[in-house]
């Protein structure tokens, strides 16, 4: 490892005298079993299946020939893709890990390393600037000490709106701050300490003086917002909401006699004619300015509506951090996502429990978890790459990172810059930091494809991580019983499919990019590390089977075709077998992790609404991406909550207003199977073949359960969030066409 990964040696001295450990680890040994035991049995149900699906296609011909051929072997490819996909998905449940961290036991504040704090935001219009400053604010409130703590805001829209709600958020944090250190004030976001439950908490107990100086804060917070949100309604003093064509601008908002961290503003260089690589490309420049100004060895990463809900987030980083032996590898501390919007009946998976429980924990009993956007505390020098070494000239750095003098220089952690020696000094750094934030400076270097955030991508948090993990990083997850880190979550339908159609199609990007981790990793990461992401890579892919068993199925059980063996027959047990153990192995991890049945059955639900739209699309997105018939895009996910969608959430009932295409998918696949399930039922009772048809009739009748709400849209609901009478009727036709030509191309 070279000389640049051993930056905190001096804060990990003084760790090291202490006897005491910073933090512990356990290994769930119990759930590893089960989890260990239940992959073999049901791969072996699954091996039976595959033998059971093999057989028939050596059967005698006069046997064969009742069951076409064509519809058998799609039905055989899409279990064969699920199998696959499920298989790789049990590389999170191998080892289970759990962490608890000991701040206490840090070393005085005068030895913690320094942490620059990186903001991304970049639609007033889609991310209120109210909303974001609040997010600011609590990020220089963190509980650590204020001269090594920098605030830096990336700006992608240049909007002047932003740069003048920071001047303002400036101004509140200098009383703001003093505030919650005086009083230990934990919900240090002003907009939730002010409306939540917290505003009264203990307050009676704390005195009339705390009362008192709290009401004076509350004015002030009052004034602020109003000034904020009249700025944002206005599009800022003259200025336009978005500005896509302009030169780098950064502003530092600093004073001497402030005990304050600083708080920085970059919006950088926006040419039309030049690629921005969207967040990824904000993060990078981030970096390069962070390093004129502050330098400092570790970053946190948010998004600009994930505020900090607990102030002790750094130090529970630095635990890890400057854990000797586990410091000179380690990448970054991961905290999980969590949202304050949540409803009792989370209708559209908004808490992404699977995610945060079941594939991050499980990673982090192997090379850590994967990095996921926000709430991570990153080392700087592991986004430098590999390409530090001792005897490195100068003019490899410059092919490298850049023809930046200064910016190579800041790369050895003796550099550190100062800006408090007068206004020269300021301004020459700010010019180094303008051509930093410039557009052509990444041409010719190595900046997004072997340093920094990676280009690759959409999913540039996944593909960066990806890369750390080959590199010989390593990560972990820190789950303190108190979320340190809270955002809002999607309240609507239409921005889940926005997001997650994304989300696939950046996921699949590095599935068939050369990161591909069948290619990329084997020989660079552990075994099952790999097999991780090579699940999360292709998991959009589950489109394929899920649509497969939502139409053929269908097609045959409405021409009285069995697909599936009869009720007498020892492989229908095994059939019987793989579906209920998959469910009920969804449910086991589904309690353990606090959640109900109603939460199963959301999960369940979504993730079928999810393969047959936003995987599907996603993935084609990629695909067409890969060979130039699209170019990549990148929408902000609104921030802005819609009373009406809001009232439908937390009412449990989904919201129809998407998309056309995707709804009249959705609802034509519900009709579909109501027309299977109504002639199996009939072919049934009126000629008695139950025992050949019963697995398709309850494959049709388990989708049409999921498919619940699509029914209630269709039929029941008069309110605006319903299913508009002429996608039924449209989806009716289709339907129709479906079936009529399905029947003629898949069985004859």
């Amino acid at each position: 490892m070279h000389k640049y990964t051993l930056i905190s040696t001096r804060f990990m001295k003084e760790a090291m005298d202490n006897s005491l450990p910073l933090h512990l680890s356990h290994v769930r040994k119990s759930i590893s079993i089960i989890n260990r035991t239940y992959t073999l049995i049901h791969s072996t149900a699954l091996t039976a299946l595959l033998y059971y699906r093999v057989s028939f296609l050596f059967q005698n011909p006069e046997i064969r020939s009742h069951t076409p051929t064509f519809p058998w072997l799609l039905v055989f490819s899409g279990e064969l893709i699920l199998s696959f996909i499920w298989l790789l998905g049990q590389a999170y449940r191998w080892r289970y890990v759990t962490r608890t961290s000991f701040p206490e036991r840090l070393p005085d504040n005068k030895h913690l390393p320094a942490i620059d704090v990186f903001i991304c935001t970049a639609d007033p219009k889609r991310q209120p600037t109210f909303g974001v400053m609040n997010t600011v604010i609590s990020a220089m409130a963190l509980d650590y000490p204020p001269e090594k703590l920098h605030v830096y805001v990336s700006d992608d829209g240049g909007s002047s709106v932003t740069l003048y709600g920071m001047k303002e958020a400036w101004a509140f944090a200098r009383l703001w701050l003093p505030f919650c250190c005086t009083h230990g004030i934990k919900t240090r976001c002003p907009e939730v300490y002010f409306s939540g439950a917290e505003d009264h908490e203990d307050g009676e107990l704390r005195g009339n003086e705390f009362l008192e100086e709290r009401q004076k804060i509350k004015i002030e917070f009052e004034l602020f917002r109003e000034r904020v949100m009249r700025a944002n309604e206005n599009c800022g003093a003259g200025g336009d909401s978005i500005n896509g064509d302009h030169a780098p601008i950064i502003e530092v908002i600093d004073e001497k006699e402030a005990e304050m961290p600083i708080l920085v503003y970059v919006s950088r260089e926006k040419r039309p004619s030049h690629p921005h690589h969207f967040k990824a490309g904000a993060l990078n420049v981030l970096l390069r300015v962070s390093s004129m100004i502050s330098n400092s060895p570790y970053i946190l990463v948010l998004d600009c509506d994930m505020y900090c809900n607990d102030p002790s987030s750094a130090r529970q980083a630095m635990c890890f951090h400057l854990d000797p032996k586990l410091s000179p590898s380690l990448a970054f501390v991961q905290f999980p996502q969590k949202f304050h919007n949540i409803s009792s009946n989370d209708i559209y998976d908004s808490l992404i429990r699977s995610a945060f429980t079941t594939v991050w924990e499980g990673m982090d009993g192997l090379d850590g978890p994967v990095l996921s956007g926000t709430g991570f505390y990153m080392k700087r020098v592991a986004l430098y790459g590999t390409s530090i070494q001792d005897d490195t000239n100068l003019t490899e750095l410059r092919q490298t990172f850049g023809y930046s003098d200064e910016f190579i220089k800041s790369m050895s952690q003796k550099c550190k810059p100062n800006i408090s020696n007068g206004r020269d000094s300021l301004a020459g750094i700010l010019r180094e930091a303008q051509l930093l934030a410039s557009c052509e400076f990444e041409n010719q270097t190595k900046w997004g494809e072997e340093v920094g955030f990676l280009y690759h991508s959409v999913c540039e948090d996944v593909l960066t991580g990806y890369n750390l993990h080959c590199k010989g990083w390593t990560s972990v997850l820190c789950l303190p019983s108190r979320p340190q880190f809270l955002g809002s979550s999607i309240t609507n339908l239409n921005d889940l499919l926005v997001q997650n159609t994304r989300c696939a199609s950046g996921l699949v990007d590095i599935g068939i990019s050369k990161f591909c981790p069948f290619l990329y990793g084997p020989l660079k990461t552990s075994f099952l590390q790999n097999i991780c992401y090579a699940e999360l890579s292709f998991f959009p892919f589950y489109f394929l089977p899920v649509w497969c068993f939502a139409t053929i199925p269908q097609l045959c059980l409405f021409n009285g075709i069995p697909l599936y063996p009869e009720v007498s027959s020892s492989f229908f047990v095994v059939f019987a077998f793989i579906f209920l153990s998959a469910l009920s192995k969804h449910l086991w991890e589904v309690m353990l992790t606090g959640g109900s049945i109603r939460t199963w059955s959301n999960e369940q639900r979504i993730w079928m609404i999810k393969s047959v739209t936003t995987n599907l699309y996603g993935s084609l997105d990629s695909i067409m991406k890969r060979f130039g018939m699209r170019k990549a895009s990148f929408s902000p996910t609104n921030k802005i909550s819609d009373s009406d969608r809001v009232k439908l959430y937390q009412m449990g009932k989904f919201d129809f207003r998407i998309s056309k295409a995707v709804l009249t998918s959705m609802v034509t696949l519900v009709e579909l199977n109501i027309a299977a399930f109504i002639a199996g039922v009939a072919r049934v009772i009126v000629f008695g073949n139950w025992e050949k048809l019963l697995m398709q009739v309850l494959l049709s009748l388990y989708i049409l359960i999921m498919g619940s709400p699509v029914l209630e849209g269709m039929i029941v609901r008069k309110d605006k969030g319903r299913i508009p009478y002429s996608i039924t009727l449209f989806s009716v036709v289709l339907a129709m066409v479906v079936l009529t030509l399905g029947s003629v191309v898949l069985l004859y």
